[in-house]
Protein backbone atom coordinates (compact mmCIF):
# COMPACT_ATOMS: atom_id res chain seq x y z
CA UNK A 1 0.00 0.00 0.00
CA UNK A 2 2.82 2.44 0.80
CA UNK A 3 4.38 1.89 -2.63
CA UNK A 4 1.13 2.96 -4.32
CA UNK A 5 0.99 6.17 -2.32
CA UNK A 6 4.60 7.03 -3.14
CA UNK A 7 4.08 6.32 -6.84
CA UNK A 8 1.08 8.66 -6.87
CA UNK A 9 3.26 11.53 -5.58
CA UNK A 10 5.80 11.12 -8.36
CA UNK A 11 4.41 13.86 -10.59
CA UNK A 12 6.18 16.89 -12.05
CA UNK A 13 4.30 20.04 -13.02
CA UNK A 14 5.62 20.95 -16.46
CA UNK A 15 3.27 23.89 -17.09
CA UNK A 16 0.91 25.94 -14.92
CA UNK A 17 -0.44 29.29 -16.07
CA UNK A 18 -3.60 31.41 -15.76
CA UNK A 19 -5.11 33.84 -18.25
CA UNK A 20 -7.21 36.64 -16.78
CA UNK A 21 -10.78 37.29 -17.93
CA UNK A 22 -12.75 40.41 -16.98
CA UNK A 23 -15.14 39.78 -14.07
CA UNK A 24 -17.65 41.95 -15.92
CA UNK A 25 -17.85 39.35 -18.67
CA UNK A 26 -15.85 36.80 -20.66
CA UNK A 27 -16.95 37.01 -24.28
CA UNK A 28 -17.50 33.80 -26.22
CA UNK A 29 -15.15 34.88 -29.01
CA UNK A 30 -12.39 35.80 -26.52
CA UNK A 31 -10.31 32.63 -26.87
CA UNK A 32 -7.55 32.18 -24.29
CA UNK A 33 -4.20 30.93 -25.61
CA UNK A 34 -1.60 28.83 -23.80
CA UNK A 35 1.77 28.05 -25.42
CA UNK A 36 3.61 25.15 -23.79
CA UNK A 37 7.35 24.99 -24.49
CA UNK A 38 9.16 22.05 -26.05
CA UNK A 39 9.18 18.88 -23.99
CA UNK A 40 12.62 17.68 -22.93
CA UNK A 41 11.44 14.11 -22.39
CA UNK A 42 8.81 11.60 -23.38
CA UNK A 43 5.94 11.54 -20.87
CA UNK A 44 2.30 10.82 -20.22
CA UNK A 45 0.75 14.14 -19.24
CA UNK A 46 -2.26 14.81 -17.01
CA UNK A 47 -4.14 17.93 -18.16
CA UNK A 48 -6.31 20.03 -15.85
CA UNK A 49 -8.31 23.16 -16.56
CA UNK A 50 -8.55 25.44 -13.54
CA UNK A 51 -11.18 28.13 -13.00
CA UNK A 52 -11.29 31.02 -10.55
CA UNK A 53 -14.82 32.33 -10.26
CA UNK A 54 -16.68 34.94 -8.22
CA UNK A 55 -19.69 33.93 -6.13
CA UNK A 56 -22.06 35.90 -8.38
CA UNK A 57 -21.54 33.66 -11.44
CA UNK A 58 -25.15 33.15 -12.66
CA UNK A 59 -25.04 29.46 -13.69
CA UNK A 60 -24.51 26.06 -12.08
CA UNK A 61 -22.00 24.95 -14.71
CA UNK A 62 -19.82 26.15 -17.53
CA UNK A 63 -19.06 24.41 -20.82
CA UNK A 64 -15.56 24.87 -22.21
CA UNK A 65 -14.02 23.89 -25.51
CA UNK A 66 -10.32 23.03 -25.25
CA UNK A 67 -8.44 22.75 -28.54
CA UNK A 68 -4.87 21.54 -28.67
CA UNK A 69 -2.29 21.24 -31.42
CA UNK A 70 0.82 19.15 -30.81
CA UNK A 71 3.82 20.32 -32.82
CA UNK A 72 5.78 19.45 -34.90
CA UNK A 73 3.41 16.59 -35.86
CA UNK A 74 0.41 18.99 -36.11
CA UNK A 75 -1.85 16.59 -34.19
CA UNK A 76 -5.16 18.31 -33.39
CA UNK A 77 -7.43 17.41 -30.49
CA UNK A 78 -10.68 19.00 -29.30
CA UNK A 79 -12.24 18.28 -25.92
CA UNK A 80 -15.54 19.61 -24.59
CA UNK A 81 -15.53 20.00 -20.84
CA UNK A 82 -18.77 20.31 -18.88
CA UNK A 83 -17.80 21.78 -15.52
CA UNK A 84 -20.42 21.37 -12.79
CA UNK A 85 -19.86 24.08 -10.19
CA UNK A 86 -22.54 23.27 -7.60
CA UNK A 87 -23.98 20.10 -6.11
CA UNK A 88 -27.57 18.95 -6.71
CA UNK A 89 -28.45 20.63 -3.39
CA UNK A 90 -26.99 23.98 -4.51
CA UNK A 91 -23.73 23.84 -2.53
CA UNK A 92 -20.69 25.40 -4.24
CA UNK A 93 -18.10 22.73 -5.09
CA UNK A 94 -15.17 25.15 -5.35
CA UNK A 95 -12.76 26.14 -2.61
CA UNK A 96 -12.41 29.74 -1.45
CA UNK A 97 -14.20 32.69 0.07
CA UNK A 98 -14.58 35.55 -2.43
CA UNK A 99 -13.16 33.70 -5.44
CA UNK A 100 -13.82 29.99 -5.82
CA UNK A 101 -11.16 27.69 -7.25
CA UNK A 102 -12.10 24.67 -9.38
CA UNK A 103 -10.05 22.02 -11.18
CA UNK A 104 -11.42 19.81 -13.95
CA UNK A 105 -9.50 16.96 -15.59
CA UNK A 106 -9.12 16.42 -19.31
CA UNK A 107 -8.01 13.10 -20.80
CA UNK A 108 -4.30 12.36 -20.46
CA UNK A 109 -2.04 12.76 -23.48
CA UNK A 110 1.38 11.43 -24.48
CA UNK A 111 4.18 13.78 -25.43
CA UNK A 112 7.37 12.83 -27.21
CA UNK A 113 10.69 14.53 -26.67
CA UNK A 114 10.70 17.71 -28.76
CA UNK A 115 6.90 18.16 -28.79
CA UNK A 116 5.34 21.50 -27.91
CA UNK A 117 1.67 22.38 -27.47
CA UNK A 118 -0.62 25.20 -28.42
CA UNK A 119 -3.83 25.12 -26.37
CA UNK A 120 -6.86 27.38 -26.69
CA UNK A 121 -9.84 27.56 -24.33
CA UNK A 122 -13.17 29.29 -24.91
CA UNK A 123 -16.59 29.00 -23.35
CA UNK A 124 -19.52 27.43 -25.18
CA UNK A 125 -22.47 28.79 -23.25
CA UNK A 126 -25.74 30.11 -24.72
CA UNK A 127 -25.04 33.50 -23.17
CA UNK A 128 -22.56 35.49 -25.28
CA UNK A 129 -20.92 37.23 -22.29
CA UNK A 130 -20.32 35.39 -18.99
CA UNK A 131 -19.86 37.54 -15.87
CA UNK A 132 -18.10 36.38 -12.73
CA UNK A 133 -15.14 34.43 -14.17
CA UNK A 134 -11.78 35.83 -13.02
CA UNK A 135 -9.20 33.42 -14.48
CA UNK A 136 -8.88 30.29 -16.56
CA UNK A 137 -5.78 28.18 -15.99
CA UNK A 138 -4.07 25.18 -17.50
CA UNK A 139 -1.91 22.73 -15.54
CA UNK A 140 0.11 19.95 -17.17
CA UNK A 141 1.66 17.31 -14.95
CA UNK A 142 3.97 14.56 -16.20
CA UNK A 143 3.93 11.18 -14.54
Amino acid sequence: MVALVLAGCNQDTIFHHYEHTPLSGWERNDTLQFLIPTSSQRAVVKRDVEIRMAGDYPFQSINLIVEQTTLPARLFRRDTLNCNLVTAKGKIKGEGITLYQYRFALPDISLNEGDSLSVSIRHNMKREILPGIADIGLRLTAY
